[in-house]
């Protein structure tokens, strides 16, 4: 039986080795080497598409980056007492202008609300847009955008005063809720009380900041945003202390930079200009010490995000310093958040889930690997 069955074997094998000899014979016929190339080109020209921006090309033309902000949020994107932009949001947009040209102030700030901000971006007003702003399907699908990635994970909350006595938002049945018109926040807030068979009255405010003003006139009894923009607009209350943040979180709200659709190319730019912000913090670069990790790291890992080593940069269209210029401008992940909404700063938030993701807590900040 085993003899047969190898019999059966041999001649299988005999008449695929001659189909396979007939196959590679047709294929070649009327060959030339004239089709050769053209079908290497073709092979190329499918594998390694041009990489080209044409907002890329455009920003260094005009020698400048317009990013649009926030109009005023503490912590976030404001002018100071000499009319100079600071702020989270501002500084990610200072890094991204230091690693496309090479000069972090080499920026115009564009101050935008809420119901301009895609449209700054879909006119080319703007090249990019970093406002506290939140990433979510109908935004992609609808308004002619492309999220570039995360810069800070929060979710939306409530400010009482303490004189209510609240412990949690479920005793708000029947309270005024001031809200801004015409944003996630409006329909968090409806979804919430409605899911939970609360009853509420919505003081609708056409901005954040005009939704800030009612409460502090105490037109409501309770003001609904962002976590990050509450702990900002409490620091402007006249008694700050007299206010707290219940702890019910009734959304997610991803917030990052958002760009135009239909250039994928500056889509990568700018989410790999953030992402290399967040893996120098994890691998210990910083503004201070980014020099002497670009000339003396033997980490492969830092000496690819420094340009030492590779072409990533080339990769973007960039030079090859791109992360060293944003680096030595604003610093790392960490450093930008303690000094702006941190530690450091009046807000003082916790990283919470803008930890690391191997801190001890830790968060959802993870850097993707430049390779």
């Amino acid at each position: 039986m085993w003899a047969r069955r190898t019999d059966r074997v041999r001649t299988a094998a005999a008449g695929f080795a001659l189909a396979t000899g007939l196959l590679v014979a047709a294929c070649g016929q009327g060959e030339t080497p004239a089709d050769d190339q053209a079908t290497e080109e073709a092979r190329e020209a499918v594998a390694a598409p041009e990489f080209t921006s044409p907002t890329l090309q455009a920003i260094k033309r005009r020698g400048r980056l317009n990013c649009g902000v926030h109009e005023g949020l503490v912590g976030f994107a404001y002018t100071d007492n000499r009319g100079q932009w600071r702020g989270f949001d501002v500084d990610f947009c200072k890094a991204l202008a230091a690693a496309v040209l090479g000069n972090a102030e080499a920026v115009r700030f564009v101050p935008l609300t809420s119901s301009q901000r895609f449209e700054a971006l879909r006119s080319g007003r703007v090249d990019v847009l970093w406002r506290t702003t939140s990433w979510t399907l109908s935004r992609e699908a609808q308004e002619g955008v492309r999220f570039a990635g995360v810069n800070y994970y929060d979710g939306q909350g409530f400010l009482v005063r303490r004189s209510l006595d609240l412990a949690s938002a479920a005793e708000l049945n029947g309270a005024r809720v001031c809200v801004q018109r015409a944003s996630t926040s409006e329909l968090n807030v409806a979804d919430w009380f409605r899911a939970r068979n609360i009853e509420y009255r919505p003081i609708v405010a056409p901005n954040e900041e005009a939704a800030r003003e009612a409460y502090a006139r105490e037109n409501c009894d309770a003001f609904s945003a962002d976590i990050s923009a509450l702990a900002a607009a409490r620091t402007l209350l006249p008694n700050p202390d007299q206010h707290t943040i219940l702890p019910d979180v009734i959304s997610k709200e991803p917030l990052g930079p958002a760009v135009k659709r239909g250039d994928e190319a500056w889509t990568s730019v700018v989410r790999w200009t953030l992402n290399g912000l967040i893996l120098a913090e994890e691998l210990g670069v910083t503004r201070d010490n980014v020099e002497t990790q670009a000339s003396e790291s033997p980490d492969p890992r830092v000496r690819r995000l420094l340009g030492a080593e590779g072409e990533h940069g080339e990769m973007l269209g960039l030079s090859p310093n791109w992360m060293r210029n944003a680096l030595k401008a604003e610093g790392n992940y960490g450093e930008i958040f303690a000094r702006n909404i941190g530690p450091d700063s009046p807000l003082d938030l916790a990283r919470g889930l803008n930890a690391q993701w191997n801190a001890r807590p830790g968060g959802l900040i993870y850097a993707l690997p430049i390779r």
